[in-house]
């Protein structure tokens, strides 16, 4: 059962042995960089390379589910990239428009 199930991925339009399985596959390394940008202090995050990946992601997302074949591992990792860069503009964005009413409210109470 389990050989039946790798040689049908083995010779799938969209499996190892295609560029359609490669390029989504080499593609996890953004997602991995960007996740691993979370420690990163959202002051050094930018917002034209974070829109740049949300909307890649998105867009891709929708086309690989229009393609034939679907490409499920070009779906999950453009959906990896839409979440993650959608996280690190939130973080983004709570810094500069958020924090500084924090701030303020600190400084009046104090």
């Amino acid at each position: 059962m389990a050989t039946s199930k790798l040689q049908a991925l083995w010779n799938h339009p969209a499996g190892p042995k295609t560029i359609h399985f490669w390029a989504p596959t080499f593609k996890w390394g953004i997602s991995i960089a960007n996740i691993a940008d979370f420690a990163k202090p959202p002051e050094k995050i930018s917002y034209p390379q974070q829109i740049a990946v949300t909307a890649t992601g998105l867009i891709w997302s929708r086309y690989s589910l229009v393609i034939t074949p679907k490409n499920w591992n070009l779906f999950s990792v453009n959906v990896a990239m839409a979440s993650t860069g959608l996280y690190q503009l939130s973080r983004k964005i709570r810094q500069d428009y958020f924090s500084d009413e924090k701030e303020a409210t600190a400084q009046l109470e104090g």
